[in-house]
């Protein structure tokens, strides 16, 4: 029996609820990361004793679900776009947007599947945007490789963002500190390709990389779904 399967417990002398647990549970990890996050420590936001908590959530792991389905009405889009390709734009924009929110969600994402009335949600309109254009299968592989895609580059935005704040330096100030290292290894012409990307190469911000890249994979979803 899932988490939203099992019922609540009845009211007792703190009042208790699944959504004031997730939501306190959620405040814990945007202020310092799931690593915080403990039933003792949200059972101590919400002045109740630990053991009141295990009447609604059975495991720290549940507790984890039940805090990205929160976070993924968040992603829901408010309208379906009418458009395949503006639909799972919108669905990897508002994941991004959600993330740099709540950065633990990067954490978790790509995880088992969400199982929860939100995700199934999110999960239901993106199929449904690419449904009636091809065979199931085709469909299905075109939304894990999307979700690949904005996961894996939401993921190494929210590790650069924690390696600024855990060493100080800004993505510029890193450049610059490690510059000589790179300058002298480049000049053995070891590395000419590398050298090129460095030198000739255009730096670009991690929004407009996410869209760009996000452009390249709907390109190519769109290509094979124009193939009989």
């Amino acid at each position: 029996m899932t988490v939203w399967d099992r019922p609540e417990p009845a009211n007792r002398p703190v009042p208790l609820d699944r959504e004031r647990i997730v939501a306190a549970a959620i405040a814990l990890a945007d202020e310092g990361g799931l690593e915080v996050v403990s039933l003792r420590k949200v059972a101590a936001r919400l002045n109740a004793g630990p053991m009141r908590l295990y009447g609604y959530i059975s495991t720290k792991e549940e507790l984890f679900d039940l805090m990205v389905d929160e976070v993924y009405a968040e992603i829901l889009p408010e309208e379906q776009p009418g458009d395949w390709r503006e639909a799972l734009r919108v669905l990897a924009h508002r994941t991004r947007q959600a993330a740099l929110r709540h950065e633990w969600l990067a954490d978790l994402l790509g995880r088992r599947p969400a199982l929860g009335p939100n995700g199934l949600a999110v999960t239901e309109a993106t199929l449904a945007a690419l449904d009636g254009l091809t065979d199931i299968d085709t469909v299905m592989r075109a939304v894990e490789i999307v979700s690949a895609y904005f996961t894996g580059a939401i993921r190494r935005e929210i590790t650069n963002l924690r390696a600024e704040r855990a060493t100080g330096l800004s993505k510029r100030d890193w450049q610059r500190a490690h510059g000589p290292h790179v300058t002298r290894m480049l000049a053995t012409g070891r590395f000419p390709a590398l050298a090129k990307a460095v030198y000739d190469g255009t730096d670009v911000d991690a929004e407009e990389s996410f869209e760009t890249g996000l452009d390249w994979v709907l390109d190519a979803v769109a290509a094979k779904l124009a193939q009989p």
